[in-house]
Formats: structure tokens, sequence, C-alpha cells
């Protein structure tokens, strides 16, 4: 009897730890939205690291500039390996490393750490890149010091004929605005990347927004590559349904629900690319 209440205790004592793991699964430090953003990212302390002997590690310079908006969980583990703090393992949305960069001074070799921080949309694809410095303030936990990034928002509505996303359905305004966001990315530096994001509003189910939204991405990608913007840059995903913008009333009449959920109709481009050098010229 005694060994069955010992066996007993310790399922309990597993489920517990389970039940534990899952609900520090689907918390968050920070405060994300569905597109993968957050105004306030909040770091893990740095000394509760739970991987890597609890130190952190020495990651590839290299590695770490492959790193870009759009990327899965797998493509981020191959190049950084697992996030260094336990962050549980259901719904996941912000991974934390801890890095050592060594830095050479005063004819010896010091080591500058820094926190770096991923953010994850809904649908798991890394969006938004956060570092800074343990101690000290220090160029090297500085992102993007040789990148800049631009946003191009298009309203839905003004680019597709409405519930429309193939390319016969491209209105004449939209093809003239994608003209132009063509020609201002060719005014940048060489391009790392293009992140086509499509959203609709919440009308409809979720596999026809889902599925909408991601036709309208791909015909913007269609569009920009008879533009010469090279389709090896481009990356085209739907988003969905989002009430980020406009949240109406579905008691309205149809016609004015529809206008009134406009804004939520978008298209995005996140452009990265290497800094213009006459830029700040």
């Amino acid at each position: 009897m005694k060994m069955k209440y010992s066996t007993s205790k310790r399922v309990v004592a597993a489920m517990v730890m389970v039940a534990s793991l899952v609900l520090g699964g689907c918390s968050s430090l920070s405060e994300v939205t569905a597109d993968g953003t957050t105004e306030k990212p909040v770091f893990p302390d740095p000394r509760k690291v739970t991987f890597d002997n609890d130190q952190g590690t020495f990651p590839n310079r290299d590695s770490l500039k492959l790193v870009k908006s759009g990327m899965t969980k797998d493509q981020l583990y191959h190049l950084l390996g697992r996030p260094h703090f336990q962050e549980g393992f259901f719904g996941v949305r912000e991974w934390d490393y801890l890095f050592h960069f060594r830095t050479p001074g005063n004819g010896r070799n010091r080591v500058t750490t820094c926190q770096f921080k991923v953010i994850f949309d809904k649908d798991y694809h890394a969006q938004s890149f956060f570092m800074r410095p343990v101690g000290d303030p220090n160029d090297m936990c500085t992102l993007n010091s040789d990148k800049q990034m631009q946003q191009f928002d298009l309203s839905a509505d003004g680019v597709f004929a409405f519930n429309k996303a193939d390319l016969t359905n491209l209105t004449a305004s939209g093809k003239s605005r994608l003209q132009e966001i063509a020609g201002e990315i060719g005014q940048l530096g060489a391009i790392e990347s293009i992140l086509i994001t499509g959203y609709t509003d919440p009308l409809g189910s979720a596999a026809h927004n889902s599925m909408l939204s991601e036709q309208r991405a791909m015909t913007v990608r269609q569009y920009l590559e008879t533009l010469g913007i090279p389709a090896g840059v481009m990356i085209a995903r739907g988003a969905g349904e989002t009430t980020m913008f406009a949240q109406c009333d579905k008691r309205m009449a149809k016609v004015t629900l529809i206008t009134c959920l406009a804004p939520n109709r978008r298209v995005t481009l996140k452009v990265t690319s290497a800094a213009n050098p006459l830029a700040a010229k």
C-alpha cells in the first residue's frame, strides 16, 4: 500500500508540473499583437537563463545577420539554436536569448553580453526583433545598424475589387500605387527581404478570409515581380481577418458595415535593405 501511495503522489506531482508548464507557455512577458509586434518589449531577468549551462551562448555573427521577418521557428532554431529561457511549450510567441560577443580592447579580448528577443505573429512567424545590452550601453547590442526597414501600407479596397484577389481584379489605382512603391523600393539599398502580408476584415468565415488574404499577398508579389522586383526576396503570406484598426457593430446595415471595416482590409509590405550610403548626405 505504501508503494501505491508513493506512485500516486508522483503522478499528481507530474500532472501539476505539466499544468504549470502549459500555463506558463500560454503566458507572455510582452503584450504581443496578432501581427507579431509590441510597443513595449519586456525582457526576462538575464540571471535566470534556463539552458546552455545557465550562461548563454556566443552566436555566429553571420547566422545572426541572416535572421529576418517571416522566418519560422525551425528556421530560427537552425540559425540561433533554442531560446535560452524557459518559455513553455504551447502558444509561445516570444523567444529570448542571452548572447555574448568577444570585442577587442586594451590588448585583450573582452566580452559584451546582449539580450536578444524575437516576437512571433499568431501563425508563429518571426516579425519583430529587439536587442539590449546587459550592463553599460554599447554598439554591439544595436540591431540593424547597417540596415534600414520601411513599411508600405495599402488599402485592399484601393488595390482590389471587393472580395477579389486575382490579377484580373487588380484595379488601375492599385497598379499605379504598386508602380510607385516599386520605384521607391528601387531607390533603397540592396534589398534583403520584402514581407508581403494580406489582411481581411472579420466578415466571412475564417477559412475564406485566410485564403483571400493569402491570394491578395500572392497577387501583389506577382505584380511586383513584373515590375522588376526579384521574386527571391519576396515572401507572401495571408494573416486572415483582423479587427486591429476598426471594430464595428455587426448589427449595422451591410453596406455601412463594409464601409466601417475598410481599414482592416489591407496589404502591408515590410522592406528590409542595406542602408543607403547617400541617405546621410
